[in-house]
């Protein structure tokens, strides 16, 4: 029997190609050997959302760049995090066994409490308690992760140890899949790939997009003149490279550090590596999305799929914490 794996990802419209690079296309190749459950997980972007108006359309936007990029819903469960309101019951039942001080100590709530000092809501400090139940409700046995996540995954392991041990086996201890997780810097050069950056490339971008992206990306600073050696292992240019023109790099490095192309050349080659590459994503993408309810149907599915799942999870759940349940009611009345 195949494992199941659980991942989850804040709707955040329209992919970009660090959100490619370093998620998107690991959740299309697990399909192979796993039985995969992806989630969009709304709830858990509403502990840092201040405006919820476009929720609705960055949740299409991203499932639609999920789907075009390969994430098929006949091998894998598809779904939207609040569709499923079981998850929320967990939540609570594991925030009563959850003692406090294991959530206070969490690194990424401090740097959150730091980056919104107006904003700390309780959602903020029961966030890894919520991903708990995200992942125990389907009882997953692997949740891909790089390495700077593996802390976040082991409170959830104390989570449920601790829930097995008081109330007896319910769920399986979810192991880390480490996973190539590159970090993809933006156009800047300096900050990671991201849309608040205002430094990405979306997935979905034309060629003439992409091209006049590409030619305002920082490249080797101390190049000043076309004549100048470079030095590509100091060009995020060339790491992107790495990524979209592999079979050329070694060539591309020759040529820019012996001073054969400038950083133009550079930039028009990596933009028409980066076309090429997306194209048939994009034919994909627009086939989709001419199909109105594609979307919503996937997302339905979905929902019905992983909530069959999760209403026999939390029948077990009831019954090993003596709660009463509604076929109780029928049988005692």
């Amino acid at each position: 029997m195949r494992k199941r794996v659980f991942s989850g990802f804040r709707p955040t419209g329209r992919q970009h190609i660090g959100n490619y690079l370093g998620a998107v296309r690991n959740f299309v190749a697990l399909q192979d050997e796993y039985d995969c459950v992806y989630c969009v997980v709304d709830i858990h972007a509403l502990t840092t959302l201040e405006g919820t108006e476009s929720l609705r359309e960055d949740i299409q936007e991203m499932v639609l760049d999920w789907l075009a990029a390969g994430v098929d819903p006949q091998k894998s469960i598809i779904f939207v995090q609040s569709h499923v309101p079981q998850v929320q019951e967990l939540h609570t039942l594991f925030s009563m066994l959850t003692p406090l001080s294991w959530l206070l100590r969490v690194p990424t709530f401090k740097e959150k409490v730091k980056m919104q000092p107006h904003n700390v809501n309780y959602g903020l400090v029961g966030y890894p308690v919520l991903m708990t139940a995200d992942i125990a409700l389907y009882k997953a046995q692997v949740v891909p992760v790089g390495e700077d996540q593996l802390a976040h995954l082991e409170l959830a392991r104390e989570i449920v140890r601790r829930f097995n041990s008081m109330y007896g086996f319910v769920f399986p201890e979810p192991k880390a899949k480490l996973t190539n997780f590159p970090l993809v810097l933006g156009l800047d050069g300096v900050q990671k790939m991201g849309k608040s950056y205002g430094n990405d490339i979306e997935m979905a971008a034309s060629p003439q997009e992409i091209s006049e992206r590409v030619m305002t990306a920082y490249t080797d600073p101390s190049r000043k003149y076309r004549s100048d050696p470079g030095h590509p292992e100091v060009c995020n240019v060339f790491r992107l490279h790495g990524f979209f023109t592999a079979a050329r790099a070694e060539e591309i490095a020759s040529d820019c550090s012996s001073a054969r192309i400038g950083c133009v050349d550079c930039k028009k080659i990596l933009a028409q590596s980066i076309s090429s590459n997306l194209e048939p994503f994009r034919e994909r993408r627009a086939g989709f999305a001419s199909r109105p309810r594609y979307v919503s149907q996937v997302l339905a599915d979905g929902a019905n799929r992983a909530e069959a799942i999760a209403k026999e999870t939390m029948i077990e759940v009831r019954e090993k914490m003596s709660l009463l349940q509604r076929a109780d009611l029928e049988r005692l009345g």
